[in-house]
């Protein structure tokens, strides 16, 4: 693959980026606005070794997802809303088993049906903690089309890495929106793979508790192993040891929590002298890079953080801004999941204040500019 530029839509890229990554699965149902994802990947897959399949609904689109990624193929659906909502139950599965496997969610407006054609940012509090019980998560938020495609392949990558379904956050604006990029020549972006055992087939634990992430074998090798979404042994099987359910619930949490520096990337622009910063991400992440021009034209010393992960919640580059900073402004396309986020990140260090619309329109610059010279 030739490193070459591209007039591209940002679901377009995702499917490029999958590929890239070394994506062999695709299984989904088609809903707005996330369908050109599948309608790329069912042209493109089988041209690059792969499978698409369309399933009948959402749940069994999460289930085939998994069992692609089990029998050994990197493995990606899409999809939005209601459909995320749908998939909840399954992808706890693929937490508790240990499955790795990308899920894009292109948000739109909501609850329900919502606005199907409309942008959205109130699934954050969805991807943490939607489904039950106590889990990991790891979820991106990209804000550019190259960012789509960059982002899906470290989504992958961070999924084969720490062995669990990782979640794209997307919205309407940037799936749909066109822009050049690009794309890296083969071998210019890091591509990670699963580990492996190289033990015997009688010594292979895959779930061994005494490291954080086990190899996986192909479901159907000569590792021969059980997988269950209940709590279970080192071999798969499941357990009523409240000994090996504790120590299998604090492991499956501290393979994400004790790797913030590898997990959590973020982009700071001109936060070095700012008196204010902006914390937004998806498309209003790009109104508010636009309002930190203007404002500075002003002589207002206005910043942007922009989290490229929004979970796990980038905390500490957020304290490290807090004591020096006059206060925080989180503009969302939501009524307010991340600014109690960021309010709680703050330890009280700073004022924090909120813009939102949810009426399918975007957060301007303008808006944003407004409520900086508020403050």
């Amino acid at each position: 693959m030739e490193k070459e530029r591209k007039f591209l839509q940002g679901n377009d890229a995702v499917a490029l980026g999958a590929l890239y990554a070394g994506c062999k699965f695709f299984a989904g149902y088609p809903i707005t606005p996330s369908t050109e994802v599948a309608e790329r990947l069912a042209a493109w897959l089988p041209s690059h070794g792969g499978r698409f399949i369309q399933m009948e609904d959402e749940i069994s689109a999460m289930a085939a997802v998994i069992g692609a990624s089990l029998a050994g193929a990197k493995s990606l659906t899409a999809t939005s809303g209601p459909g995320m909502s749908l998939k909840l139950e399954n992808l706890g599965y693929g937490y508790m088993a240990e499955v790795p496997c990308v899920v894009l969610n292109v948000m739109r407006g909501g609850p329900s049906t919502g606005t199907p054609t409309g942008p959205g940012q109130a699934d954050i509090m969805q991807a943490r903690w939607g489904t039950h019980g106590d889990h990991p998560c790891i979820a991106l938020t990209p804000s550019t089309v190259y960012e789509q495609f960059s982002q899906t392949v470290r989504a992958f990558n961070l999924a084969e890495k720490y062995r669990m379904p990782v979640i794209i956050l997307s919205d309407e604006i940037i799936g749909h929106m066109r822009e050049a990029i690009e794309i890296p020549a083969k071998g210019e972006l890091e591509i990670i793979d699963r580990l492996k055992p190289v033990c015997s087939a009688e010594d292979y634990k895959p779930y061994d508790n005494s490291q954080p992430v086990s190899p996986l074998a192909p479901f159907g090798s000569c590792y021969r192993y059980h997988v269950t979404g209940l709590n279970h042994d080192e071999y798969g099987f499941p357990t009523n040891s409240s000994k090996l359910i504790g120590i299998q619930e604090e492991r499956l949490l501290s393979k994400v929590e004790k790797n913030y520096d590898d997990i959590v990337l973020t982009e700071h622009f001109h936060c070095d002298d700012a008196e204010y910063i902006i914390f937004a991400f998806g498309s209003s992440a790009r109104a508010s890079k636009d309002a930190v021009l203007n404002l500075r034209k002003k002589g207002i010393k206005a910043g942007l953080l922009k989290p490229l992960t929004i979970w796990p919640f980038p905390d500490i580059d957020i304290l490290k801004y807090a004591g020096k900073v006059k206060g925080f402004l989180v503009p969302e396309l939501s009524l307010g999941q991340t600014v109690r986020e960021v309010s709680r990140a703050v330890y009280g260090k700073c004022r924090v204040e909120h813009i939102y619309r949810v009426d399918s329109e975007p957060v301007s610059p303008a808006q944003i500019e407004k409520a900086v010279e508020a403050m």
